[in-house]
């Protein structure tokens, strides 16, 4: 198992969404098809098909907890799991 299959099993489980790093998090997006676009301190992720923008933030060098919970929500929805690239 590679390293974003670990990082999306880790998210789905939610037992330690406080700690993903921001950067690994972010990588997972965009191997799910997610375009990023930043601004200033906010990364903005959106993929064709898909209602929600995701809007990350740092917390350090890890991803917020609610935002890893959010990321979870939309791969959960939208059945995004077997498209790791």
């Amino acid at each position: 198992m590679g390293k974003f299959e670990k990082l999306y099993e880790q998210v789905l489980q939610g037992r330690s969404d406080a700690n993903i790093r921001f950067d690994d998090l972010c990588h997972l997006l965009q191997k799910c098809g997610f375009e990023e676009r930043v601004r200033g301190s906010h990364h903005l992720f959106r993929r064709d098909g898909i209602e929600e923008r995701i809007n990350l933030q740092k917390d350090g060098n890890k991803a917020k907890a609610y935002q890893v919970k959010q990321v979870r929500n939309i791969i959960l929805k939208y059945h995004l799991g077997g498209i790791l690239k």
